[in-house]
Parts: structure tokens; sequence; C-alpha cells
């Protein structure tokens, strides 16, 4: 989805996760919304086709805390203020259940989707203090609410944990002018189902969605241009927008 405007001129957006889905279509719009953009991709060096050439982009793993820290001073080096943050890297790895997850399986998963968001956020808090108004926006999930689909209970575990954590931000941030919000989308056809939900399960959850179709990232992206900007949503801080068709 393009947004023509200059709602995000001479602001600067630091985003994860962009190299494709939600994020992928949240950084084109944010581009096209006049915004300078700094963003983590993904592990996958060819995602550096997706973006825009204006994008300073990094190629990075964030469930490896060398990474972490490798993105925030690559921010660094590239901005003094930042206006924009957004926490989108996350995923499941896979389906495990309760029963026979291993400790790897389980770090992997709270390193990436929990603890990343953490480092990050803090590290870009000082850079946040410089702009005159500035925003934090993490995506988590549905299945932060409902628990998920069998073999997603340290995925849903983890998104509850950003959930609770971005409120929590809101209120210790609020007195420096950073407000923190969260966008939990629903099932959204993207490669994430692809890889973790058989078309049979999607096929029956789309009957379960009173809009009676899976969302896409193009439903989800006005919500980030939104929490992002002041002009918009100044006195809107510690909300968690759910986008899932009604579903929930």
């Amino acid at each position: 989805m393009l947004f023509q405007s200059d709602l995000f001129k001479s602001q600067t957006l630091v985003i994860t996760g962009a190299g494709n889905g939600i994020g992928l279509d949240v950084l084109r719009a944010y581009e096209n919304a006049g915004a300078r953009i700094i963003a983590h991709l993904g592990r996958n060096p060819e995602y550096s086709k997706n973006v825009p050439t204006s994008v300073d982009t990094f190629i990075g793993d964030l469930t490896d805390r060398e990474q972490q820290d490798a993105f925030c001073d690559f921010v660094k080096q590239r901005a003094s203020c930042v206006d924009v943050l957004i926490n989108n890297a996350g995923t499941m790895f896979g389906r495990y259940p309760a029963k026979s997850l291993t400790d790897e399986q389980y770090q992997q998963v709270v390193e990436l989707n929990q603890s990343s968001v953490v480092r990050i956020t803090r590290n870009m808090i000082p850079l946040l203090e410089q702009a005159d108004s500035s925003a934090i926006i993490n995506t988590v999930s549905i299945s932060a609410s409902t628990g998920g689909s069998p073999g997603s209970s340290i995925y849903s575990a983890s998104k509850a944990f950003v959930s609770t954590y971005t409120k929590a931000l809101a209120r210790e941030l609020a007195p420096v002018g950073i407000r923190a919000n969260a966008i939990s989308p629903g099932v959204i056809n993207t490669d994430f189902h692809q890889r973790y939900s058989s078309a049979e399960k999607l096929a029956k959850t789309r009957t379960q969605i009173p809009l009676q179709r899976l969302g896409t990232p193009q439903d989800c992206t006005p919500a980030y241009l939104f929490f992002g900007s002041n002009e918009l949503s100044g006195y809107i801080t510690g909300q968690v927008l759910e986008i899932n068709g009604g579903q929930y």
C-alpha cells in the first residue's frame, strides 16, 4: 500500500523484520510518506532486493545478541535522532509441543521475540528522546490474547510479554515525550502462515473470521502510520490495536 504524503518528511524510522510481509509493506509506506529509514531486514541477504535503494539496510540474525548489538551500533552510526521505532522482527521457528519443547527451542523463540525487543528498545531510547515527540510501535499477535494454537505456546507467551512491556513503556516514557503502542495482527496471509499453518488449517480459520477472509499486510500498514504520527495519534499511548477481521 502506497501513501504519497509528507507525513513523515524529515523524520527517521528504525524498523526490524522489514524484509518481507507486514514489515516490508510498512517500510514502503513510510518511505512513500517521506521518512528516512534504517531497517533490519532479516537473515536473508536476498531481502535487500525488496527495498528502495534509499533505505539503510542491515542483514542479521536477531536471535544472536552480538547481532542485536551490531544493529544498534549500525543505527547509532547513522542517526542522532529517531522519531519512530518499530520492533517488528519475530517468528515461531516451528510448532513445538509443550511436552517436548527443548531448552534450545525455548531460548531461540524468546531471544528473538522478547529479548531483542527489550535490548533494541533500550538502545534506541536515548535517540528517541532527541525527537520533539517520538513513538515506539511493537508488533505482537492475536495469540498473545488467545494463547494461539497447539505448538505455539512459547511464541504466544513471548508476544504477551511484549504487549505488557509496551504498556509499561508507555507509562514510563510519557514524561519524556515518547509514546508506546502495539499492533496485534490476526491471521495475516504472509510467509509466516505458509510455513507454520497447513492449507486445511487456514481454510478452517477463514470460516471463523467474521469478515470471512484472511488479512493482508496492507490491512495492517495504516495502523503503523497512525501510531507513528504525533499529528494523528499524539494523545494515544499504551494501547494494543487488534487487527483480525473480528476474530477476537
